[in-house]
């Protein structure tokens, strides 16, 4: 598990659970013990059951889970993901942090899963973008993967991607040209990526050389099948800006490589899940 997600786990249960679980404590016999499920009230795609067994592990490393549905699993109302056997009073303390992060990544799969069945049977990716919960990218983005869509870049240090703003702030071709030279020398195997806002930039891009693709942002659905003819597959092309899951399935069949879409995480709802002690 990468400390950053450790990290994340830990502030979140200092969080909930403060200097002690008062009701718990006060409430419940320290000699009871009980079998836990996580049941799912409503249908969904499964993410987080890793951040899941941690969560019990810091609360009572005693405490046996058991996963019934791995990430990426498919599941319905009424089914039980994952089940945990221990001290009754550790399994209610730790009861809302597991929920709250297996809710939030099961709601991302959920959604991505949508948008990745919505542009079948075209031959194209669903990427998420850095529009994710400060802290929670890495998990995130995984329930990304979990619901079938792909990851764009991780962060501004692993893929140059130059905006409408890097352009308004260094308008020249020329100085544009210089400078993907020298992120080529300097970093070489890094991505470069130049957002287009028109056909017209498209055309002055496709004379530019070291670049990798292009995002094809906020373009019609007529002005995306001329960008894909002009380019005629010498760069990938992404497109983005205002698809939502009832429109994507017409820019899915522009022929471009692959769509961006925010809402995968920025917009993804928690799914209903509840945790049932026997």
């Amino acid at each position: 598990m990468h400390p950053s997600t450790l990290a994340l786990i830990r502030a979140a249960i200092a969080e909930d659970v403060g200097p002690g679980d008062v009701t718990s404590e006060y409430f419940i016999p320290a000699e009871s013990r009980s079998r836990a499920e996580i049941v799912a009230r409503e249908p969904g795609v499964v993410a987080g059951m890793e951040v899941a067994e941690a969560v019990f592990r810091e609360i009572d490393p005693e405490i046996e889970v058991r996963v019934l549905l791995g990430d990426g699993q498919p599941f319905e109302p009424k089914s039980v993901l994952l089940e945990a056997r221990g001290r009754t009073r550790a399994l209610l303390t730790a009861e809302r942090t597991v929920l709250n992060f297996l809710q939030r990544l099961s709601g991302v799969a959920t959604q991505t899963r949508r948008y990745v069945e919505a542009v079948k049977p075209h031959p194209v990716q669903v990427w998420d973008t850095r529009k994710t919960t400060p802290g929670w990218r890495l998990l995130e983005k995984a329930a990304v993967k979990c619901g079938g869509g792909t990851n764009h870049r991780m962060g501004l240090y692993d893929h140059a991607m130059v905006k409408d703003n890097h352009h308004a702030a260094n308008p020249s071709l020329e100085a544009l040209q210089t400078n993907i030279r020298r992120l080529r020398a300097e970093r070489p195997g890094t991505r470069v990526q130049l957002e287009a806002a028109s056909l017209d930039q498209v055309r002055a891009f496709l004379t530019l050389e070291g670049v990798d693709m292009l995002l094809l942002d906020n373009m019609s659905v007529s002005q995306l099948r001329e960008a894909v003819q002009l380019v005629n597959g010498r760069l990938w092309l992404e497109a983005s800006g205002g698809i939502t899951l009832d429109t994507i399935h017409e820019y899915a069949s522009t022929g471009v490589n692959a769509i961006s879409v925010g809402a995968l995480t920025h917009s993804a709802r928690a799914l209903d899940l509840a945790l049932d002690i026997y």
